[in-house]
């Protein structure tokens, strides 16, 4: 599967609705009408069901990313699923043939699994362990650390700071 930005994207985007936020995991997706929303601001129908096995698909991949769920959990998500080939224009393309409701869940196990083989150990969990979110890093040297530079990044700096500060006080 080919996948662009705008699937990376999409998938980043699913997997951060469970962030911190006022020290304690929120949830994008539980309000009903919110989750619905993002379902269709996200190119689904946004039904109750739709959002429900995306909920679920979400919680498994964002596991296995973390690496406490091994990715065979995720075959659940890809049942009922086909290819289709298609001639279109002198050409063969090929279509996702997928009941709505599943469609969502289904995109977002296969393009979790397009980067895996196109941008392996790309995906990740953000190196603050007080984050719940998630980064997809697109640097040539594959070093980025953090979800956000401006929020992770610069908290992380300034406790190994004030840490280090901390023992050289210690030591006089």
């Amino acid at each position: 599967m080919v996948i662009d930005r705008v699937q990376e994207d999409m998938l980043l985007e699913l997997l951060n609705t469970t962030p911190i936020v006022g020290g304690h995991v929120t949830d994008a997706l539980a309000v009903p009408a919110e989750g619905r929303a993002w379902v269709r601001d996200h190119g689904g129908t946004g039904t109750s069901e739709e959002v429900r096995i995306l909920m679920a698909a979400r919680d498994a991949l964002q596991d296995v990313v973390r690496g406490t769920r091994e990715p065979a959990c995720l075959e659940e998500y890809l049942e009922g699923a086909s290819s289709v080939p298609r001639v279109r224009n002198g050409a063969v393309t090929w279509s996702l043939e997928v009941p709505a409701s599943r469609r969502p869940a289904v995109e977002s196990v296969l393009t979790w699994a397009a980067l895996q083989e196109t941008k392996p150990g790309r995906l990740r969990p953000c190196a603050n362990p007080q984050c719940r979110r998630f980064l997809l890093d697109r640097s040539k040297p594959n070093s980025a650390r953090w979800c956000s530079m401006a929020e992770c990044g610069n908290r992380m700096k300034a406790r190994r700071h004030y840490q280090k500060a901390k023992a050289g006080q210690g030591q006089h």
